[in-house]
C-alpha cells in the first residue's frame, strides 16, 4: 500500500502563470523588464539614502528598508518562475517551496508593519513638525524596523514549518506560479482547521491592524491638510497622499483577498493575477511613488549624477 506523499524527496509541481504561447512569452518579457526595473530602482534608492547625508532621517531610513524588502520579495518569486518557464519545467523541491513560503511571508508581513510605521512617521512630520525629532527618534525608528523584520520572520517560520509537516496524499500540483501558503493548505490531506484559524489570526494581526493604522494616520494627515491655508500646499499634499494610499491599498487589498478566504474556495486564474500585484507590481511602484514627487531624492540623484559624469 502506497504511503502518503509527505516525504521530503518528492517535488511539488507549479503550474505557473503563463502558457507556452507567443502572447504569454511577451507577457513574461514584460514581467522580466518590471523585475529588472524594480531591482535597479530599489537599489538606486538604497544607494542614494546611504550616500547622501541629507537623507539620513527616520523617513528615508524606513524607505530604504522598504526598498530592501521589495528587492528581496521580487527576487524570491520572479527568477524561479522565469527559470521554470524558459526551461520548460514545473518542479520545485520541498526545501525550495518551504524557502519561498518563509521568505515571502517574512518580507510581505514585514512590509505590512513597515508601511504602518511609515504612515506614522508622515503623520508626526505633518501634524507635529516641531516635535518630530522627539516623537520619531532614531531609537524608535530602529525598534519599528527591527520589529517589522522579526514579526514577519516569526510568521514565515511558523507557517512554512507547519505547512510542510502536512501529508500530501493525492496531489502535489500547485495551481500557482510560486509556493504560497493558501495554495498548499488546500492540497493537504490532514485536518487543517486549527492551522486555518491560526492563519486568520495572523492575517488580523499582520494585515488588518497595520492597515487600520495606515488609514487612521492618513485620515489625520488629510484632516490637517484641509486646515492648510495655502491651496498649493493642499494640492501637493493631496497628490502625495493619494499616490501613497493607492499603492498601499493595492498591496494590502490584494493580500487580504488571497489570505482571508476559506479553504473551500477554489483558486482560479484571477487569484494568480491578484498575487502578481503584491509580488511583482508593487515592488516596482514603491520607489517610483516615493521618489518622483520627492525633491530631496531628486536632488540627491542629481548631485550623484554630477559627481559621476
Amino acid at each position: 500500500m502506497k504511503s502518503p506523499s509527505n516525504s521530503t524527496d518528492v517535488d511539488f509541481i507549479l503550474l505557473g502563470l503563463f502558457n507556452h504561447t507567443h502572447a504569454h512569452l511577451f507577457l513574461l518579457s514584460v514581467v522580466l523588464v518590471i523585475f529588472t526595473t524594480s531591482l535597479m530602482g530599489n537599489t538606486l534608492m538604497i544607494l542614494l539614502i546611504c550616500r547622501d547625508p541629507r537623507l539620513h532621517t527616520p523617513m528615508y531610513f524606513l524607505l530604504s528598508q522598504l526598498s530592501l524588502m521589495d528587492m528581496m520579495l521580487v527576487s524570491t518569486i520572479v527568477p524561479k518562475m522565469a527559470a521554470n518557464y524558459l526551461m520548460s519545467t514545473r518542479f520545485i523541491s520541498p526545501a525550495g517551496c518551504g524557502s519561498q513560503i518563509f521568505l515571502f511571508l517574512t518580507l510581505a508581513g514585514g512590509e505590512c508593519f513597515l508601511l504602518a510605521a511609515m504612515s506614522y512617521d508622515r503623520y508626526i512630520a505633518i501634524c507635529y513638525p516641531l516635535r518630530y525629532h522627539v516623537l520619531m527618534s532614531p531609537k524608535l525608528c530602529a525598534y519599528l524596523t527591527v520589529g517589522s523584520w522579526l514579526l514577519g520572520a516569526a510568521d514565515g517560520l511558523m507557517q512554512a514549518g507547519t505547512i510542510l509537516s502536512f501529508p500530501f496524499c493525492h496531489s502535489r500540483t500547485i495551481n500557482h506560479f510560486f509556493c504560497e501558503a493558501p495554495s498548499l493548505v488546500r492540497l493537504a490531506c490532514a485536518d487543517t482547521k486549527v492551522f486555518e484559524l491560526f492563519m486568520y489570526i495572523c492575517c488580523i494581526l499582520m494585515l488588518l491592524i497595520p492597515l487600520s493604522l495606515v488609514l487612521a494616520s492618513y485620515s489625520l494627515i488629510l484632516a490637517a491638510v484641509l486646515r492648510m491655508r495655502s491651496s498649493a500646499a493642499r494640492k501637493k499634499a493631496f497628490a502625495t497622499c493619494s499616490s501613497h494610499l493607492a499603492v498601499v491599498g493595492l498591496f494590502y487589498g490584494a493580500l487580504i483577498f488571497i489570505y482571508m478566504r476559506p479553504k473551500s474556495h477554489q483558486p482560479g486564474k484571477s487569484d494568480k493575477v491578484v498575487s502578481a500585484f503584491y509580488t511583482i507590481f508593487t515592488p516596482v511602484l514603491n520607489p517610483l511613488i516615493y521618489s518622483v514627487r520627492n525633491k530631496e531624492v531628486k536632488g540627491a540623484l542629481r548631485k550623484w549624477l554630477q559627481k559621476t559624469v
